[in-house]
């Protein structure tokens, strides 16, 4: 009879590989707005594609400028709401089953947009955004690998809400 002491193989899936993801969103995007801040001059839009400019601009409210414009209580409020979700979902993600793997990356990816920003608003006071998407005139408001990482983020939750929501019909 032999008995087997190895231990068990840490999954694949495991929160600390979902963690290390957040992390290369937030270095990916720490070296991008520390690029576009050296190579940029504020507000002096770089041509990219037709589409496409980078454009230097900072952001000290949330998205789409949302409450910009404030005294500065913003960066604190915008920081503890940053903080309070970062932890929410790191405890979401701790609770997920190994075997999933669509929710994890979705919140893997809101997570490293949230300190990514998190860390620029309490680092400079605002947040370095640099990718500037328009259609001739028109103009969607800039942004950055953080925020790009949130969205899709959100996207993915959005998919495998609607994935369950079929599943529970079959």
């Amino acid at each position: 009879m032999t008995t087997n002491n190895a231990p068990e193989a840490m999954p694949l899936k495991s929160t600390l590989v979902w963690l290390l993801l957040s992390v290369l969103v937030i270095v990916v995007d720490m070296i991008t707005k520390q690029t576009a801040e050296a190579l940029l001059e504020y507000a002096n839009p770089v041509f990219v594609l037709p589409v496409l400019d980078f454009t230097l601009l900072y952001n000290k409210g949330a998205a789409f400028s949302f409450l910009a414009d404030e005294s500065g209580w913003q960066r604190w409020f915008f920081t503890t709401v940053s903080i309070g979700v970062s932890i929410m979902l790191v405890i979401w993600l701790k609770r997920l089953p190994r075997t999933a793997v669509l929710l994890p990356l979705a919140l893997t990816l809101i997570l490293g947009g949230a300190i990514g920003n998190l860390i620029d608003r309490i680092l400079f006071g605002h947040v370095i955004d640099f990718i500037s998407v328009h259609w001739e005139n028109a103009y969607f408001p800039a942004f950055n690998i953080a925020d790009s990482a949130i969205t899709l983020g959100a996207i993915l939750m959005g998919v495998d809400v609607i994935r369950d929501i079929f599943k529970g019909e079959k």
